[in-house]
């Protein structure tokens, strides 16, 4: 840990140097003027008339959630209780019954047909139950999208983008159970007991076991390389960069100490990020499972105190929803324009059909595929359905909304959303802050996870390797605290978008593998029952 704190400090004085010419503008300008190409292509817009522009990535996210809710013949609804059930341990004994051999990763010498550096572990079911699991990867999702996003998406598509949002987190539901279920099923176990897990390996697994070899491969190296640029920006940059903006407006904005020295925010994070980090994902879990759930309390019952005080108007905030969705008044696009608004802010929430949920879920404890698949049903509901859906009534009921405000960007968004709380609850903005820095956290410290994932699957498993990810993992910590937001929001969106690309081709010629897995997971399910009744 000592090492990673003195790398950390190493890089202090090309900061200052950096700072006496204006750190913020040269970094945001060199950022921009390298990926600037990348983001253009990634949200290159088709246009459908002079008002309606769509991005060409929101089709894949789409069309792919409608025919996985299709094909899994509702999902997303049917299998919400289930869900639950397998969050509370109800059907652990599922997994205690069964005799499973565990994959482990290439290159290993076997002796007598078996591995023996896997000898002890083997039966290893995996590092995390299914509640850290869960609340692992919503720590990198329930965050500053359902703030910032959320206020853009309503300050631009009026109320009605919440009722695209909330379909768009129904249909995010059965993508994500798909993406998490195959996680489980093509993880690898190393040596040590340590779980390797994601799209890189459903990718190249699953591709090569129905024949598609040699585009599997080229697959699964095209989302690592996005998986960790998405770390790098999505997960790191962007995090700590709306969580530096919050915390600058409430200690004084333009006056505070802090005003133009981000990178002073930037190290304190990055040590902490580090602390963290080293641990890998049962240090991250145990983190995340407290303070994630945590941290969603505080701002949803703040919300509901809000909804409470207010409850007269909760009806006709529903109604400007219902008619928004369908009959917008004065906005850009329309009714395309409003849903493409709600789709787009939902997946950048939810993060279905990207890939990254299913690294962290692969590390769960359970030799049932399917059964992390429905665990993960729950995060696109939680995230999406309930509290983004809180925060857009917040928002709609405070009158914090102005329609067609395309203007804003995502540091006027946090604030927006501060500023609707603090008119019911003056001392909210504070309180919101904590939550704030605590979502950037968690969010920072489960990509960590993620993007190590995904660099160990090209460059390696070595120690060298690992610390090599986690020290620059650190260093854009305090590079995205120090840049200013346009770059690294729009290099953020781009990466994490571009995810989706190899993700959504593999889910789609893979979605069979699932189904079996699912059709055998219910089996025992029902079996099960039927012994509790017979009992």
């Amino acid at each position: 840990m000592h090492k990673i704190i003195l790398t950390l400090l190493s890089f202090l004085p090309f900061i200052n140097f950096a700072a006496e010419e204006g750190v913020d503008q040269k970094i945001d300008r060199l950022f921009g003027d390298y990926t600037g190409w990348f983001v253009e292509f990634i949200f290159y817009q088709i246009e459908f008339s002079e008002n309606v522009k769509i991005y060409w990535v929101l089709f894949p996210l789409i069309l792919g959630a409608l025919f996985f809710t299709f094909y899994f013949k509702f999902i997303n609804v049917r299998g919400l209780l289930t869900s639950i059930q397998i969050v509370r341990g109800k059907y652990d004994e599922l997994d205690e019954r069964d005799d499973h051999k565990v994959e482990v990763s290439e290159g290993v010498h076997l002796v007598d047909g078996d591995n023996p550096d896997t000898i002890r572990v083997e039966g290893h079911q995996g590092e995390v139950s299914h509640f850290q699991a869960l609340t692992a990867a919503l720590s990198a999702t329930v965050g500053l999208g359902n703030i910032a996003g959320v206020a853009i998406a309503v300050s631009i598509g009026g109320a009605g983008a919440t009722f695209w949002m909330i379909i768009a987190g129904f249909l995010g539901m059965a993508t994500k159970f798909v993406e998490c279920t195959l996680g489980v099923k093509y993880r690898e176990i190393g040596s040590d007991g340590t779980v390797y897990g994601g799209p890189m390996y459903y990718l190249r697994k699953g591709l090569e076991a129905k024949g598609f070899k040699k585009l599997g491969r080229v697959l699964a190296i095209l989302f690592a390389i996005m998986c960790i640029g998405g770390s790098f920006g999505g997960g790191n940059m962007f995090q700590v960069n709306q969580a530096f903006q919050l915390v600058e407006h409430v200690t004084g904005g333009k006056e505070s100490i802090l005003n133009g020295n981000g990178w002073i925010f930037g190290i304190v994070m990055a040590v902490l990020v580090g602390i963290v980090i080293i641990g890998g994902i049962k240090k991250i879990a145990k983190v995340t499972d407290k303070i994630v759930p945590f941290m969603v309390a505080i701002y949803v019952l703040a919300a509901i105190f809000i909804l409470v005080i207010k409850y007269d108007e909760i009806g006709g905030a529903f109604v400007a929803i219902w008619d928004g969705a369908f009959s917008p008044v004065g906005i850009a696009g329309g009714v395309i324009g409003v849903l493409i608004q709600g789709f787009k802010r939902a997946a950048f929430s939810n993060e279905a059909g990207i890939g990254s949920a299913s690294i962290a879920h692969s590390a769960v404890k359970t030799n049932n595929p399917a059964s992390e698949g429905m665990v993960a049903l729950l995060e696109p509901f939680i995230d999406t359905v309930v509290v983004c859906t809180m925060t857009a009534l917040v928002l709609i009921i405070t009158g914090n909304v102005t329609a067609a405000n395309s203007s804003m960007n995502d540091a006027q968004a946090i604030l927006l959303t501060s500023t609707a709380f603090a008119s019911v609850i003056s001392w909210f903005p504070y309180v919101l802050t904590v939550a704030v820095v605590s979502f950037a956290f968690s969010s920072m410290i489960s990509w960590s996870y993620y993007g190590f994932q995904a660099w160990s699957y090209l460059f390696g498993r070595s120690k060298k390797v690992e610390y090599a990810y986690k020290i620059l993992f650190c260093l854009f910590v305090i590079v995205g605290a120090a840049a200013s937001l346009g770059s690294v929001i729009n290099f953020s969106d781009a990466m994490i978008f571009a995810m989706m690309v190899p993700n959504m081709i593999g889910l789609i010629l893979l979605a069979p593998k699932v189904k079996e897995e699912w059709r055998k997971y219910t089996g025992k399910i029902k079996a099960y029952k039927l012994e509790g009744k017979k009992a």
